[in-house]
């Protein structure tokens, strides 16, 4: 009987202390799960309007950005792709596949100084041009390499 008693008022206790923490707008579960996203960028249905989404439109080319992804990728549902950029204080790096239905596929935020490199693997539905934009010092520059998808292996 002691017992459940005191699970009891420990649940109790639990849930009155959360309920203060949320009224007095300390814990917010809101806007934790809510997190802002590039709703409009990711939603583009061309690459121009993605290019526009993640502030890229009229972006400088770039040689400082180095795309490393296979010529020919045999398997379109999985091509891996390696961004380094060389140019200072890189802050975001936006890879976009323009014949794709949503042509912007991932958005990367770096911060406190990291190293401008990522590494993923994007799905392409056909051959297009895979397009690496880089947010540094308040400019945006863009990057972009042709990825020729066979379809069935063949190289066709």
């Amino acid at each position: 009987m002691n017992q459940l008693r005191r699970t009891f008022l420990k649940g109790t206790g639990a849930a009155g202390t959360v309920a203060v923490a949320i009224a007095a707008g300390l814990l917010k579960p809101g806007q934790v799960l809510a997190a802002e996203w590039n709703k409009s960028a990711f939603e583009a249905k061309n690459a121009a309007d993605a290019l526009k989404g993640v502030g890229a439109a009229g972006a400088a080319k770039s040689a400082d950005i180095m795309i490393k992804a296979p010529d020919i990728a045999e398997n379109g549902a999985v091509v891996p792709v390696e961004v380094t950029s060389k140019i200072p204080g890189t802050t975001e790096i936006s890879i976009l596949s323009e014949q794709n239905v949503n042509p912007l596929i991932a958005e990367f935020t770096l911060s406190n100084g990291a190293e401008g490199y990522v590494s993923t693997r994007i799905k392409m539905a056909k051959t297009s041009n895979v397009t690496v934009a880089v947010k540094a010092g308040g400019k945006t520059y863009i990057a972009s390499k042709e990825v020729k998808v066979t379809i069935g292996g063949c190289g066709g």
